[in-house]
């Protein structure tokens, strides 16, 4: 496997680095939302755009070190249209969409006129299986009918919010995998509230936030159906192995911007007269950083270039892996970089609580841990044969 940066997409890395030094760099530690239409401006108008999508013609593997750059500043996606749940809702529009469909959302998304939300997860049940969904979508004549109570919907907070995925049970006596479906549902429709806006360990997370939503016999059309009904577990999987990735390389971004302000606190403290730097216990840890950091760089690449090469099917085992590695090798830089901070480190004036939590979060999000391990057991119990 070679999984040695293509020209192409060395190219890219340069664009965006530089990029990212003149647009986002300056503006970190007083971003607010108001700078977003004029950055995104600098980035279309740079061909540093959409990045994500097949049609532009860089691959799982090409993509990936892009995901990283832009997971140094935990808002620099969004400049360049390339956040979640966007890019998952536009990957399945363009996969599973109708023409209709993806004139009326695609279009938009793309053009980051509006943003979208992802209504999968649910209060009342353990969402890591998805099976037990139990929102429900009935068929009213010519409409489908829309009822259940989604929660951790990110990006519900969002005034730009214009659509949501929602995924519900419409085939309740199918066999397992076929029971559910997804539908394009316009946030405006009657019977959809806001119930609450979600905090993550204290962080608000505006102007997006995470919502808890309800749907109260929500009338859409029953053309707003995606693929098919009994499709929904299906076109789950296929959103759910591309973000990964995407997830996990934004992740060691954060995991090397944590390690750099580690070692800038560790040269730059007087503890007990000598820097921080000089004491062994710490150096200990600097090395595990940069040892794990590269053990999860290089399993996240090879995820990738398997999808690439071989499918996402017969990458099974090293997505699931990563999504496990990737946000606690992060969490584990982050807590030292925490550590060597002292009660800095918990506070405002450095990003690395901030970053924590986030990273916290994704040991959940796209399936917990213990779903992952599971399924990597089970597969290698499974290709494992007697003698």
């Amino acid at each position: 496997m070679n999984f040695s940066p293509t020209p192409q997409s060395l190219a890219w890395q340069v664009r965006l680095q530089a990029f990212m030094d003149e647009h986002i760099y300056p503006l970190e530690p007083t971003y607010a939302p108001d700078h977003l239409p004029a950055l995104q401006a600098h980035a279309r108008a740079a061909g540093l755009w959409n990045l994500f999508l097949p049609e532009l013609g860089l691959s799982n593997l090409e993509y990936a070190p892009l995901c990283e750059i832009m997971g140094r500043v935990p808002w620099a996606p969004e400049v360049f249209n390339c956040s979640p749940p966007d890019t998952g809702n536009m990957e399945v529009l363009a996969r599973y969409g109708t023409p209709a469909q993806k004139a009326a959302w695609l279009t938009p998304l793309l053009n980051a006129e509006i943003r979208s939300v992802f209504c999968m997860t649910e209060p009342a049940v353990a969402s890591s299986d998805a099976t037990n969904i139990a929102a429900t979508i009935v068929r009213d004549g010519d409409s489908y009918l829309l009822n259940g109570r989604k929660w951790w919907t990110t990006g519900a907070g969002d005034p730009r919010a214009k659509l949501a995925i929602f995924m519900g049970k419409s085939n309740p006596e199918a066999p397992r995998h076929q029971q559910q479906s997804m539908i394009l549902v316009p946030l405006d429709t009657p019977g959809v509230k806001i119930e609450r806006l979600l905090s993550v360990y204290g962080y608000d997370h505006l102007p997006h936030g995470h919502g808890e939503l309800s749907f109260t016999n929500v009338r859409v059309p029953a053309e707003n159906l995606l693929l098919g009904e009994g499709r929904g577990f299906e076109i789950a999987q296929g959103r759910l192995g591309p973000g990964r990735i995407h997830h996990c390389m934004r992740l060691l971004g954060v995991a090397e911007r944590a390690l750099e302000y580690l070692c800038r606190r560790a040269k730059s403290r007087v503890a007990f007269g000598r820097p921080l730097s000089e004491m062994g216990s710490l150096r200990a840890e600097i090395a595990h950083s940069r040892i794990e950091i590269e053990q999860a760089r290089l399993l996240t690449l090879k995820a990738a270039y398997l999808m690439d090469t071989v499918g996402n099917k017969a990458a099974r085992t090293e997505i699931a892996a990563i999504k496990v590695v990737a946000p606690n090798v992060a969490l584990r830089v982050l807590d030292r970089a925490i550590q060597v901070h002292g009660g800095a480190g918990v506070g405002p004036d450095f990003p690395l609580a901030a970053w924590w939590a986030n990273a916290r979060t994704l040991r959940l999000a796209d399936g917990p841990d213990e779903v992952h391990l599971e399924s990597i057991a089970k597969w290698e119990l499974g290709r494992t044969t007697e003698r």
